[in-house]
């Protein structure tokens, strides 16, 4: 049985007129989806006092209370490491999980190798929502000679997209271009230049197709801007599934 604390929170800016999912889960460390919507059905948040059982907007000055217990929140994820070396580690990354920042992935690295004179750093990253492996770089060395890789393009990234749709094409390599807008934290993308956009490359190719009008996609990028892949795909009428 977990003693339910009250949190009170005070929308900003930033998440005005945003989902209360995005502002919750940006402000409370460790609060996964499936533990945010548990919280909803039991009516355990208020908005200015009104208790609320639906992902509904925020505003800027609302006042958020949550109730929830910190033993629900404890950060016990344990780190699945994949591959180590003296000079490299390798971790399979969890849902739900930040890849820097405050509660990431690199500060639960950084506790689990405090003894350490170089903390592991990460080389690259994945979004909060997928999983997959990530690269940290266990010395200075390692770290420069890694970024450059990446830089470089030495060394290759493919994710693994379930998508709805079956391309009429089992591989192609997709041009286009990009724009970010970050006032409405959205991106938009056309097949034609225009002011403002910017050139992104993305090659899939279909490892599985499924009965019902499904597959699996292995995608990589040349170009590494902001949604590409869940952008890029959907544009193509291939859209992620579970992407919102």
């Amino acid at each position: 049985m977990y003693n339910k604390v009250m949190k009170k929170l005070i929308v900003s800016e930033k998440y005005d007129g945003k989902k209360l999912n995005r502002f919750l889960q940006d402000s409370i460390p460790n609060l996964s989806t499936n533990l945010l919507y548990k919280t909803l059905r039991k009516k355990d948040i208020k908005i200015n006092g009104k208790r609320v059982n639906d992902n509904v907007l925020v505003f800027l000055n609302d006042e958020v209370l949550v109730y929830i217990s910190d033993e629900l929140l404890e950060n016990n994820i344990d780190l699945n490491i994949v591959y180590e070396d003296d000079n490299i580690l390798v971790l399979n990354k969890p849902a739900n999980l930040e890849v820097t920042g405050e509660n990431s992935l690199t500060s639960i690295v950084h506790e689990k190798y405090s003894s350490s004179v170089f903390k592991p750093m990460p080389c690259h990253r994945l979004d909060r929502n997928t999983t997959g492996l990530v690269l940290f770089a266990k010395t200075e060395n390692a770290l420069n000679i890694l970024l450059e890789k990446f830089k470089k393009h030495e060394i290759g990234k493919h994710y693994l997209a379930y998508v709805y749709g079956i391309p009429k094409e089992d591989s192609k390599r997709l041009e286009a271009y990009l724009f970010k807008d970050n006032k409405k934290s959205m991106v938009y993308i056309s097949d034609e230049f225009k002011k403002g956009y910017q050139k992104i490359i993305t090659t899939y190719k279909v490892i599985e197709k499924r009965k019902d009008n499904t597959c699996v996609l292995d995608v990589e990028i040349e170009t590494g801007k902001t949604h590409q892949i869940r952008a890029h795909l959907a544009h193509i009428g291939l859209p992620i599934i579970g992407d919102r």
